[in-house]
């Protein structure tokens, strides 16, 4: 893939500075699916790795989605697991619903997710309206009070039906369902019985489609008044761009990405309590973001690679695994700071490009 610019050079728009990172991400996601799908036609992923492809899937969306809000946007949020919760009850409710209308389980998963998304991605408008004029720590606390009150909403939550309709009731379950209907949320049992329809092709889409989403933003003019009102709010404001837009653009995509991770996530287990999306999980996608690097979505997709797998590997040191996850995850934060150590893969990066674009123009 080639474009002429104005000066008549040939410009391999697959390897230069403006595409090198997204043309990485991509391949990087397809190579990764093309391995590991080899490996469990082989037999050789145990059954333990084959269990954690999906939800690697699932973080690794939503840390993109937390990117786009605190790499490219600047705005701190700790509400991503709030978010989550949102798209994944969602569509374990969408997907039990559907289940007798809908037996085709693709097509009932697509519909769940989108709907997940759709739903976060609401009450990140909704939230957004007051948030997002809110800066700094006030911004995070408030999403973080965000991601517990849904928390707490969803744990008091009693949602069935049966041939009449749905029956929903609040702090106490006072659902009368008749035979044949279902439960499709517990209170803080969460949701049970759930159909486990997700699989790692539909996560591996789901990563491809956000980078997609999130690129084609940065790339756009909207993305570039996203940046332009992070790097300096005041200069955005004379040339005429609308901050508070910005600002809930970035902050409702991540939300609706996020959703969609919770939605694919939910869907992946038969029973799914909404502890799993308490201030913890926030707090652990953003580290998936900062050890990637803000506005880096490449070193995104493998710090959540590398951190959601590092616990498992170490899972026969017991007592002493999570010390070494901790000392690990210290280390790796001082050398991706060291300015030493940015030089050197700097260096790498630009002689592999270097050598693909002289690769490329042999080629044509």
């Amino acid at each position: 893939m080639r474009t002429e610019n104005t000066t008549g050079k040939t410009v391999f728009s697959l390897f230069d500075s403006a595409h090198r990172g997204r043309t990485v991400s991509f391949a990087l996601v397809i190579l990764l699916y093309a391995i590991l799908r080899a490996m469990q036609a082989g037999g050789g992923l145990s059954s333990l790795f084959s269990s954690l492809l999906v939800p690697v899937t699932c973080y690794i969306v939503a840390a993109i989605g937390l990117n786009l809000n605190v790499g490219v946007s600047g705005e701190l949020n700790l509400g991503q697991a709030g978010f989550m919760s949102v798209g994944a009850f969602t569509a374990v409710c969408v997907s039990g619903r559907l289940a007798a209308a809908l037996p085709v389980p693709a097509l009932r998963l697509v519909i769940a997710i989108i709907l997940g998304a759709a739903a976060a991605a609401l009450f990140g408008f909704l939230i957004g309206i007051p948030v997002l004029k809110l800066q700094g720590d006030y911004l995070a606390i408030v999403t973080l009070a965000f991601g517990q009150i849904i928390k707490s909403l969803i744990t008091n939550m009693y949602l069935g039906f049966d041939a009449n309709g749905f029956q929903f009731s609040f702090v106490e379950n006072k659902c009368k369902l008749e035979p044949g209907g279902k439960m499709l949320l517990n209170g803080p049992m969460g949701a049970t019985g759930t159909e486990r329809i997700a699989t790692f092709t539909a996560g591996t889409v789901l990563i491809i489609a956000a980078l997609f989403i999130v690129y084609n933003l940065i790339y756009s003019k909207s993305g570039r008044a996203i940046m332009a009102a992070r790097d300096n709010r005041i200069a955005a404001e004379l040339t005429g761009i609308n901050i508070s837009s910005t600002k809930m653009l970035s902050f409702v995509v991540s939300a609706g990405l996020a959703g969609s991770a919770g939605a694919l996530y939910g869907l992946n287990y038969s029973t799914l309590v909404p502890n799993k999306f308490d201030f913890n999980t926030s707090i652990l996608i953003l580290v998936y973001v900062v050890l990637g690097g803000l506005g880096n979505m490449t070193g995104t997709i493998i710090s959540t690679i590398i951190l959601v797998l590092l616990p498992e590997l170490l899972r026969s040191l017991q007592d002493y695994r999570m010390l070494i996850y901790a000392v690990v995850l210290i280390m790796i934060m001082l050398l991706t700071n060291n300015e030493k150590v940015k030089t050197f893969f700097k260096t790498v990066r630009s002689r592999f490009v270097k050598t693909a674009a002289a690769g490329g123009k042999e080629a044509a």
